[in-house]
């Protein structure tokens, strides 16, 4: 009997294809040995092609020689959200943020669930509780913000249609949910300082702040604050009178590992070049000679602008709480300042007058 006729052996499995309103579909079915040693049929639907199911039905067979095979239609959601995050392709800081709102936000009400019994209902009622009382960090028994609500939906729903692009799931139960809407989600309006404000804080910073020269370039520049802690000597032109922005900094936090900076691209995922006015020239040169006789590492061309005094990365959410701690003491003696935050001074308008107010 040729190789093209051969009968295939009890267990060894196939793709057959159906009709669907889509078109034609194709699905396997085969003897799969289960994690426990027990065996039986299994099939799977919903594979567009037969080579696609032959490659599913293979990789489940696979599993089923190793002793790993789990059916989908038990394994807990919990489990299959560790499965779908370890394979993720996107930035670290990206990663550690989804397994953070995993194992706080989601895991507690859904992870025991098995991954093929959720439905829209399960997930929209785990919504409700995150906004009332879901909270599961340091302020346990607090309820998620409608933003933070609405993060936990975004992974939520990656991950099943995931699920649903590898046939775990015959549809995504997240499509149908009812997460906080974009509008009760959005950023809290952003109160930046007026001309006058920011020339105040920043008169008062000169003789009070031993970062006043970053709080002066995050203001006239623009520049994000992870931005300006990855900024190095030679990406300072004084000559051009700009400085080039190539990566920035920011936290990375897995549990029981704690924080730690991490470098990576800009959020725009581009370098730029930010045109720098006289005085933050100026200011940028006497930054460099100050540092300088620190040690003259600290002002060698691949060291830190704004480092510690080590020439480390000044950690980005202790820099923030720098800049709130300042801004307290600053109000003491200008209590008719504003509060805003350090994100709110990269936005604060700087007029012509205020500028010519600086410089003068």
């Amino acid at each position: 009997m040729s190789a093209a006729k051969r009968r295939r052996s009890p267990g060894e499995g196939g793709a057959f294809s159906y009709q669907t309103k889509a078109g034609e579909r194709w699905y396997w079915k085969a003897m799969i040995t289960m994690a426990d040693g027990t065996s039986k049929p299994v099939a799977r639907r919903g594979f567009t092609t037969k080579k696609v199911a032959l490659a599913a039905m293979r990789e489940a067979q696979g599993a089923s020689d190793k002793g790993s095979f789990i059916d989908p239609s038990r394994q807990p959601t919990g489990a299959y959200l560790d499965e779908w995050l370890d394979g993720l392709r996107l930035g670290a800081s990206t990663v550690a943020s989804y397994r953070k709102n995993v194992r706080l936000h989601v895991k507690p009400y859904i992870g025991a669930v098995p991954l093929a019994s959720l439905t829209t209902a399960r997930i929209d009622a785990m919504y409700r509780e995150l906004e009332t009382s879901g909270r599961k960090d340091h302020r346990e028994g607090d309820g998620l913000g409608p933003r933070t609500t609405r993060y936990v939906h975004t992974i939520l729903s990656s991950a099943l249609a995931a699920a649903v692009e590898s046939s775990r799931l015959a549809r995504n139960p997240a499509v149908r949910a009812h997460p906080p809407t974009a509008k009760q989600a959005k950023s809290p309006e952003m109160r930046p300082w007026t001309a006058n404000q920011l020339a105040t804080f920043l008169d008062w910073s000169r003789d009070h702040s031993p970062y006043h020269f970053a709080w002066h370039m995050l203001a006239m520049t623009g520049m994000r604050r992870g931005e300006a802690l990855e900024l190095r000597w030679r990406d300072f032109n004084p000559e051009a009178a700009s400085v080039m922005v190539r990566r920035s900094a920011g936290v990375i936090r897995n549990k029981g590992e704690g924080s730690a900076v991490m470098v990576g691209p800009t959020k725009g995922g581009a370098s730029r070049t930010v045109d720098l006015d006289p005085v933050t020239v100026v200011m940028g040169k006497t930054q460099r000679r100050e540092r300088g006789l620190v040690s003259l590492q600290l002002a060698a061309a691949d060291a830190l602008i704004l480092g510690d005094a080590e020439g480390r990365h000044l950690h980005p959410e202790h820099f923030s709480r720098t800049f709130r701690e300042t801004l307290a003491r600053c109000r003491k003696d200008l209590p008719d300042l504003p509060v805003i935050r350090l994100h709110d001074l990269r936005h604060t308008h700087r007029s012509e007058e205020h500028t010519s107010e600086l410089q003068s």
